[in-house]
Order: structure tokens, then sequence, then C-alpha cells
């Protein structure tokens, strides 16, 4: 069970603490300053710390780690591109946007970014540098623009296989990202080399002859079952998708109640036939369905869903949850979810019964429950 929360949002990282009578803050860190990601420290990663990235505007990307979880910071440096050839032809700007996600193996730290660049260090945030076979690919230049101008890597899933101190060897380490918009990219050798695999999905804003390419395909979110890698869930644009094949294929779910669309998936660690979904309204409005929160949840593989609600608000609530705005704990029962308008709130019953954290947040960019 999960005893501490991270909530990155607008003006603030926020440290939660579950106590009996429930969740509560028990800190403040960067007070003011938009924190974007956050990556916690976590008991199977000794000594890598732990990192927060701010997108501070005109003053740029900064990161920041901590050795002792959170209590105390210091300025790392933060991942800077390549300079950019002056006969380029490549539609971006060769120039840290911001970073959109965050991911920990083996005492590696992942960083995925605006404008589609992935960043390793292996000194806790001390020096990074690009991922030269997946930037320098000529497939690259077909990413577009998903709710930013630019294209960005808004999920790493890394296999927990890569963990195992006998299987270490990078040439064996597998790992997944998700691009907005650009489909699904797998590396079988440490990100050595790449495979789009998007196979199978589709993407109806597309004309009718490109729906499947699979550069053209906006996954929101992708997410792995820990104990079951090739078990993969997406929240796409045009609804939700599951692989079971480590993403060599997706098959699309069908009949979603409430909504098919949303930014957000957790999956169960435990289950690979378990996840959770928040769904919206598409496109302009993205609002609950209804002015009403709920979540779903299926515990067959996408075969069936239950709506839940219970504790969530039920009338003039326009609460969205974005890409990280949902988290599982390691028991599979532990649930955080806050939205863009500054709510929080939690359950502890895998999504049935849901209790109010915070009304009054400020806006949430990701919520991570601590590994314990």
């Amino acid at each position: 069970m999960s005893h501490r929360a991270w909530v990155a949002t607008r003006k603030g990282l926020f440290e939660l603490r579950r106590a009996r009578a429930g969740w509560g803050i028990s800190s403040v860190a960067f007070l003011g300053e938009p924190v974007s990601a956050v990556l916690p420290p976590d008991p199977a990663e000794p000594g890598r710390p732990m990192i927060a990235a701010l997108n501070l505007g005109h003053f740029g990307v900064k990161c920041h780690a901590s050795d002792d979880a959170g209590r105390n910071w210091r300025e790392v440096s933060a991942p800077l591109y390549p300079p950019q050839p002056r006969d380029s032809q490549d539609d971006v700007e060769w120039k840290l946007v911001q970073i959109w996600t965050l991911a920990g193996n083996g005492g590696t730290v992942w960083a995925g970014t605006l404008p589609g660049g992935l960043f390793r260090s292996d000194d806790g945030g001390a020096s990074w540098r690009i991922n030269e076979p997946l930037w320098t690919d000529p497939r690259r230049r077909e990413w577009s623009g998903g709710g930013y101008d630019a294209p960005g890597i808004h999920s790493i899933v890394l296999d927990p296989r890569n963990l195992d101190p006998h299987k270490r060897d990078p040439a064996r380490q597998r790992m997944l990202v998700g691009v907005s918009t650009g489909g699904a990219w797998a590396s079988d050798d440490g990100g050595a080399s790449w495979a789009s695999s998007a196979r199978g999905m589709r993407a109806d804003y597309m004309p009718p002859e490109h729906a499947f390419d699979e550069t053209a395909q906006d996954v929101h979110r992708i997410v792995a079952c820990a104990s079951s890698a090739a078990h993969l869930w997406c929240q796409h644009h045009n609804g939700i998708w599951r692989s079971t094949d480590a993403g060599g294929s997706w098959q699309q779910v069908t009949g979603v109640p409430v909504s098919d669309f949303g930014f957000t998936v957790a999956a169960d660690p435990n289950d690979p036939s378990r996840a959770w979904f928040v769904p919206a309204v598409a496109d302009q409005r993205r609002v609950p369905v209804g002015a009403a929160l709920a979540v779903l949840r299926t515990d067959d593989g996408g075969h069936t869903f239950t709506a839940l609600r219970e504790g969530l608000p039920q009338a003039h609530c326009y609460d969205l949850v974005y890409r990280h705005g949902l988290d599982v704990g390691v028991d599979g029962r532990t649930l955080m979810m806050g939205s863009t308008t500054g709510g929080l709130w939690s359950s502890d019953d895998g999504g049935d019964h849901w209790q109010t954290v915070s009304t009054s947040l400020p806006p949430i960019h990701a919520v991570v429950l601590e590994p314990s």
C-alpha cells in the first residue's frame, strides 16, 4: 500500500501522506513554480535521486534532484538538444520546450520531452544525452503536434525485467515510448534501434487512406502491467486500445460506456486484465460527460466496464484529468486522481469509492503514488 504521493501542479510540487483519517498535504516545494513532471524515490533503485522538472517559461526548463525524498533540493542540469544543422529540413526547432514525463529503471533516468526528444541520464540528472537513433530517424519528421504545437513523448514504458541484475545488458533492455502525435515506438536494445509499434491503431481524424498510418496515431497515454510486461493499455484520441504482445499489434476495445475518449489510463500492476480510464467529451469541450465525473474500470481485459462514481462530483463538474493525472499503487487498489482545475481524489478499494482530498489545488499536471 502506498503511503506517500506527489502531485505536480502549475504552482508547486505537493507531498501528500496517508494517515488514519485519509490523505493530507504535508509539504510544498517550488511554491508558485510550474512543475511538469516528477520521478519519486523508489526502494528498488537505491541511490537514484528523486527528480522534479520545472517549466519556467521565459527562463526555460529546470531540473532539481533530492537525495532525501524531497526534504532538500539541488539544481541539476536539464536536457540539452544538439545544435540544429543550418540546412535542417526539420519543421521543429531543436530546443527543449518541456519535460513531459520522467521514468526510472535500474538507476537510469529517462525524460520524454517536447519537441520529441528522448533523453537519458545515468548520473541522477547531473548530465543528459539525447537518444540519437530515435531523434535522427527520418520517420520522426512525420510526427506532428497533438495538444501542443510540437510533437512530444509523454509515455515511457520500461520493461520491469530490465531491473533484473542478471539481465542488465543494454542490448537486451526493452522499452516503448508514446508520442503525440507520432504513435508508439519500441526498442529491444536499450534505445540503440527503434521500430514503429502502432500497428492496428486507427486515426479517424485522418483521410481514410491514411487512417492506419502508424505515425499519424495520436496516442494520449500508454501504460503496462508491471507483472506482465507484454500487456499494454493505450488511451488514444479515437478510443481505447490494448496489446498483449508488447506493442507488436493493437486491438481496439469496443462497447465502452460513457465515452471512449479521454487522456489517461492506469494499469493494475498485478492483473493484466484490469485498468482504469477517465472518460470525457471529445475535442473542443473536454469536460466530463454530462458534467458528472466518472472513472471506468475493466476487470476482464476490456470486454466489460464498470462506471465508478461514488464520492465523485456528479453535478456541474468540469474537471479534466490529463495524461499523468491518474495513478495506481503497487497494491492495485490504491488510486489517486487529479484534475486540471485542482480537484484531487483518492480511493482505497480500486475505485469503488472515492474520497475528496482537495478541491482547491492549482491545476494538476501529474499524480504519482510512491512505491513503498
